[in-house]
């Protein structure tokens, strides 16, 4: 199997005191697409990260710095 890259939005609401609470990962179509949601979540959320990474998933091979 190929490698493959997916494209990633993570958001943050308030939780327990100071802390962050994630919220579930929202997987994207494109970089562009992630770059949108997460321009449109940063409106209403703590923090959001948008972000990329390669995995070949039959051999286990994870990119360990996602962009």
């Amino acid at each position: 199997m190929a490698i493959e890259t997916v494209h990633l939005v993570q958001s943050y609401i308030a939780g327990k005191g100071k802390a962050l609470k994630a919220e579930p990962v929202v997987i994207c179509k494109s970089a562009e697409e992630a770059r949108r949601k997460a321009d449109r979540l940063s409106d209403t959320r703590l923090g959001v990260v948008a972000f990329s990474a390669s995995a070949d998933a039959e051999l286990g091979d994870y990119d360990e710095n996602p962009v």
